[in-house]
């Protein structure tokens, strides 16, 4: 590929000497105040009036118009499929909070762009039907330990062959059966996402923390949606929170059905929102094997990390994938190659000064171009920025033009 040589000075001095910075030698000698000379005696200041303009730049004016030499050679030309996509919420890292429980909003403790740690409260229900399962749990629990003390009682009574047999089996039965009653709600509290040392907690509670139920995140990330306002009826599978972990996201390409054989998983893809505002890189971890009916594309996913939080949800942006590579002779990029009168030219480097060249175009793809002739292995050429050497040399030839 080419070697891009940066021309790089302080700006500080330059905007005063911008007059002095442009020396061109279109500028006719001929024209005097006396006697016009003859047509044909026309002298530009370089040669004769057919002699290729040459537009000179001093170093500060390339470093002011941000003016780019490179050396020209053959390169490899990357054959590029691009196709569109929008940013998505990672779904691996996306929770839905809903309360389990049916109940009123006590108080709200977070709101839309928040940002929650796992465990923290999001909002507190008073809940009487969570208020019941706790009651029947600590109803549960006394009478086990009211079957256990029978229990314990009657065995030895039966030791002793004071008590019946019957008493005795009656005993054990009656503690079963409670163990499993206290085992069942127990299990029921477990579901509702309360832990093990919170319910062996429940008899050390307040009557009043009994009805409580705390709403809580579980995941860390984002709070990105919120539907619960204080005082609100809540049912129990009612959508109240969202939270969304937005440190990786998903870009979602829709590649087009005849493009599906050359996009694979493992591939490297480049990526730019349509404003053109951010830029990244990922790669394919996913190409959803079944193609939409309407659309007729397929879905190639990136795991895109997003540190910043930038790359945000609903953006539309762009992916290139590269599926082959040519080499070719001589290759530079698109930025360099200039309109000028309805010519092809590029901005070649002499000892005079820069040149518009003409140029014969080849195969290309966004970023590169194959030329096919006007420029040789080792020219010197203006990579990017040739649109100010095209404009000073149009002021000249306007210039000369009022000359005459």
């Amino acid at each position: 590929m080419n070697t891009y040589h940066r021309f790089r000075l302080k700006r500080a001095f330059v905007r005063p000497l911008l007059a002095f910075l442009f020396l061109s030698v279109v500028a006719l000698t001929g024209c005097g105040d006396d006697e016009p000379p003859p047509a044909d005696t026309h002298q530009e200041a370089g040669g004769d009036h057919d002699e290729t303009p040459v537009v000179r730049m001093l170093p500060e004016a390339l470093a002011e118009f941000d003016i780019e030499v490179a050396t020209a050679g053959p390169g490899a030309l990357h054959v590029t499929l691009t196709f569109p996509g929008e940013v998505k919420v990672n779904e691996d890292h996306f929770a839905h909070i809903v309360p389990r429980v049916s109940g009123v909003v006590h108080s709200v403790d977070r709101s839309v762009g928040d940002r929650v740690q796992a465990g923290d409260v999001l909002a507190i229900l008073d809940s009487r039907e969570l208020a019941d399962l706790k009651a029947m749990y600590l109803a549960n629990l006394e009478r086990l330990a009211i079957a256990e003390s029978n229990y314990r009682r009657e065995e030895t009574l039966y030791g002793k062959k004071i008590s019946s047999e019957q008493e005795y089996l009656e005993a054990r039965q009656a503690l079963a059966e409670a163990r499993i009653a206290l085992r069942s709600v127990r299990q029921k509290l477990l579901a509702l996402g309360f832990s093990e040392a919170y319910i062996d907690a429940l008899p050390e509670q307040p009557e009043h923390a009994l009805v409580h139920y705390e709403l809580t995140a579980p995941i860390s990330g984002v709070v990105v949606e919120k539907h619960v306002s204080q005082g609100e009826a809540l049912n129990a599978d009612a959508d109240a929170f969202a939270i969304a972990d937005l440190r990786t996201v998903w870009v979602d390409l829709n590649v087009f059905q005849k493009d599906l054989d050359f996009v694979r998983e493992g591939q490297q893809v480049a990526l730019v929102t349509t404003g053109g505002q951010l830029r990244g890189e990922g790669v394919i971890s996913y190409v959803r094997p079944i193609v939409g009916e309407e659309t007729r594309t397929a879905i190639a996913r990136i795991v895109l990390p997003n540190p910043d939080g930038r790359w945000r949800p609903g953006l539309f942006v762009n992916g290139t994938i590269t599926v082959d590579a040519v080499e070719v002779p001589m290759l530079v990029p698109k930025s360099a190659v200039i309109t000028m009168g309805g010519d092809t030219v590029i901005f070649v480097e002499t000892p005079e000064g820069f040149v518009a060249r003409p140029v014969t175009l080849g195969r290309g793809n966004e970023a590169h171009v194959e030329i096919t002739s006007g420029l040789k292995p080792g020219d010197r050429y203006v990579a990017r920025g040739g649109f100010a050497l095209k404009a000073e040399l149009e002021k000249d030839q306007l210039d000369e033009g009022h000359a005459h």
